[in-house]
């Protein structure tokens, strides 16, 4: 059966209005991209790190390093460096991403697209869940780490993302192929979110609340080109805290809870950035 009592799923949406009518927008998100691009000529870079612990299966804690570069001011790429660690086997390095992202359109609308590419290089031990597609559900987890297995695949996301008085509230639709002859994955992912403040505060301070952003987002698969829909999907809805710093650092906190029997009971979330301002002129 695909889904615990419809009472789940009307907590999961409450919980996404009421979290975020608790909290005006920053880039707060783990799954959800909104239409925000990296300045041109800044480095960001990111740990962003999963724990989980599937029933039947054996804890993990996954990373992803994540090199973020504004190339123009419509075109942001990025490297990541994928590695997990699993109780009582072993931790091992699972392979590699890089993804681009355009905007199509460089002044705000009441809806900004933007188009985003990526390919990445991973193996079959790769529990990062940068993304939730297809049929990708828990009984995945469950095997020991393989890495023979190599898994070259192509992504492709619609996102749409809107700021309105403080509030960001960003859709965005996921196609990803497996290069080897599989059929397309489809998934989704919705976040919204607000900082505590909008107005900056006279004095720099390192826990203002125009630093204090707090969201939440939905997200999960939508099956494949043959079996569309919800049927053995996984969904999961997770509240995020984000606290960025006056000294360019910003961590993020989000436990994430699953929708159904396909999905992880609890997964937790974390996040630290750094961003580095006009590297290659301060290199010069």
């Amino acid at each position: 059966m695909f889904c615990k009592p419809l009472f789940y799923w009307l907590s999961a949406f409450a919980l996404l209005f009421l979290i975020c009518t608790s909290a005006g927008a920053q880039e707060t998100y783990f799954v959800t991209y909104s239409h925000q691009l990296e300045e041109p000529g800044n480095l960001e870079i990111e740990s962003k790190t999963v724990g989980g612990s599937p029933k039947g299966g054996s804890g993990f804690v996954a990373n992803a390093f994540e090199f973020e570069y504004g190339v123009k001011g419509w075109w942001t790429t990025e490297l990541y460096l994928d590695g997990q660690s699993t109780v009582g086997e072993s931790t091992v390095f699972t392979g590699w991403r890089w993804e681009n992202r355009f905007r199509p359109l460089p002044r705000e609308h009441w809806i900004n697209p933007v188009l985003y590419m990526e390919f990445e290089d991973t193996n079959g031990a790769d529990k990062t869940l940068l993304e939730v597609v297809g049929h990708d559900v828990r009984d995945d987890f469950l095997g020991r780490n393989d890495r023979s297995e190599r898994a070259r695949e192509a992504e492709l996301k619609l996102i749409l993302s809107s700021d309105f008085k403080g509030w960001n509230a960003s859709e965005n639709l996921i196609f990803e192929k497996n290069l080897s002859n599989e059929p397309w994955e489809f998934g989704y992912s919705v976040g919204i979110s607000r900082p505590f403040a909008l107005a900056a505060s006279v004095q720099s301070c390192t826990l203002c609340r125009e630093n204090l952003a707090l969201g939440a987002e939905l997200y999960g698969g939508l099956g494949d080109r043959y079996t569309p829909g919800l049927h053995d999907t996984s969904h999961y809805v997770a509240p995020v805290l984000a606290w960025a710093m006056p000294s360019g650092t910003t961590m993020k906190f989000s436990p994430s809870f699953g929708l159904n029997d396909n999905s992880h009971g609890f997964l937790m979330r974390f996040g630290i950035s750094y961003e580095i301002g006009q590297i290659f002129h301060r290199s010069r």
